[in-house]
């Protein structure tokens, strides 16, 4: 590594990617407007004053002076707590973020001639699967000549494995050939 990339290295640690900055209202002296409609801190309309005017007024009360609306005519700001509504801003998001559910898609692969005893193995995790929520994608390979035995034996199986799954599954795709293999997707039962 060199000097420079080095240096570059050391700048980048810590800094938040685009995706987590956070965005920044404007405050206090950042606001340059002529003339501003100001709303009070308990939300009640205060009316079109100058700017100054209403950031006195927000210090008078000891809070922020903020922009909420730059593109209203006249732009439109709110006295408030700057700092707290911040915290409650990235609370929120922190609580959206807890109740977010994320679906994966699991796979499991098999092929035609696998025994009894191996695919009620690969069933059980399969469900294992499905009882974590999950999409599960059934692959079955055909190697060589097991090509031919596509549409008998593979389908046959893949029925056999839906038919299993029938009371813990839906079939969001029912078997389909994809050049040297056989693919279904199952996806877990939405009880009410």
């Amino acid at each position: 590594m060199f000097v420079n990339e080095r240096r570059l290295d050391i700048k980048r640690r810590g800094k938040l990617t685009p995706g987590q900055r956070e965005e920044k209202a404007v405050t206090n002296e950042a606001i340059r407007y002529e003339q501003v409609r100001l709303i009070g801190a308990d939300g009640s309309q205060l009316g079109v004053m100058s700017a100054d005017e209403a950031r006195e007024r927000a210090y008078d009360e000891g809070l922020d002076l903020v922009e909420v609306s730059p593109t209203a005519k006249p732009p439109v700001c709110r006295v408030m707590n700057y700092d707290k509504y911040r915290y409650e801003q990235k609370k929120r998001l922190q609580e959206a973020k807890k109740k977010q559910t994320t679906i994966e898609t699991k796979e499991v692969k098999f092929r035609p001639k696998t025994e009894e005893h191996d695919l009620n193995f690969k069933i059980k995790h399969i469900r294992k699967f499905l009882g974590q929520k999950n999409k599960v994608k059934i692959t079955m390979r055909f190697r060589g000549r097991e090509i031919v035995y596509s549409q008998t034996i593979g389908l046959e199986a893949m029925n056999r494995i839906a038919e299993t799954l029938e009371e813990d599954a839906v079939i969001l795709q029912p078997p389909m050939t994809e050049g040297r293999q056989m693919v279904m997707f199952v996806g877990p039962k939405i009880t009410k």
